[in-house]
């Protein structure tokens, strides 16, 4: 297998070095959960002790859709006057359980490339939700970390990458947000920057309308020069 080099990013989505092969960017704009860290088993152990704990059905196969605040998800499962111990309640078990999460392949070379003003998380999670999680995987993250208690709507809103590019001093149009979740790659697009689909939570086959896809960090590089930040391909170690 030496030598491959990858033809498509999956599901008919170029590679981002195919699709960027003639832009630059001032700044990346990270989601987390599937994308630098792999939170899903905890976060699936969380949502079915908290199904079983709201006398949900099927709970013990109950799925969440990932990438949206957990404030915009409750008023869809509970009826109103339960929604804001419900909120409460899954927050506490989420903190609680943000223990040995790994960090995904790729995410420390991904985020080591860029420099301070030129990287950024923005997350579905809440501020102490966020800080578990990193806490809790070692991650180092950048020093803009944007959550879902900074704006008043999360995604599949656009203004958490609004936030983010802001908080870097940067335009939108010239950051590129790497999401693993649909409701991510919505709100990226809708905030008018290119976007990178990765295969972490939800697999490429749901994220078709980004503009390029990879399987994960570990297959994508990123070079900061005069003009910016160029993103390519990359050949995981080993292959």
């Amino acid at each position: 297998m030496h030598g491959r080099t990858p033809e498509a990013g999956g599901v008919g989505l170029p590679t981002p070095g195919r699709a960027f092969a003639d832009r630059t960017f001032d700044a990346v704009l990270f989601d987390m959960d599937g994308t630098l860290i792999d939170s899903a088993a905890s976060a699936q152990r969380c949502w079915r002790r908290w199904a079983r704990e709201f006398g949900l059905p099927d709970a013990e196969t109950f799925e969440v859709q990932h990438g949206i605040p957990a404030s915009q998800v409750v008023p869809t499962l509970l009826p109103a006057a339960q929604v804001q111990a419900g909120v409460a309640r899954i927050l506490e078990l989420e903190i609680a359980d943000a223990t040995g999460i790994p960090v995904l392949p790729g995410a420390e070379f991904a985020l080591g490339s860029l420099g301070p003003d030129q990287a950024a998380i923005v997350t579905s999670c809440t501020h102490a939700q966020a800080w578990a999680r990193i806490n809790g995987s070692g991650l180092e993250p950048p020093e803009v970390v944007i959550t879902a208690d900074d704006v008043e709507r999360g995604k599949p809103y656009p203004d958490p990458f609004r936030l983010g590019a802001r908080a870097l001093g940067v335009d939108p149009r010239r950051c590129l947000v790497i999401e693993d979740a649909p409701a991510g790659v919505t709100a990226g697009l809708a905030a008018g920057c290119a976007v990178l689909g990765v295969g972490g939570s939800h697999g490429l086959s749901l994220l078709g309308q980004a503009h390029a896809g990879a399987s994960g960090l570990d297959r994508v590089s990123f070079a900061v020069g005069p003009a910016g930040i160029t993103v390519g391909d990359r050949t995981p170690q080993g292959w």
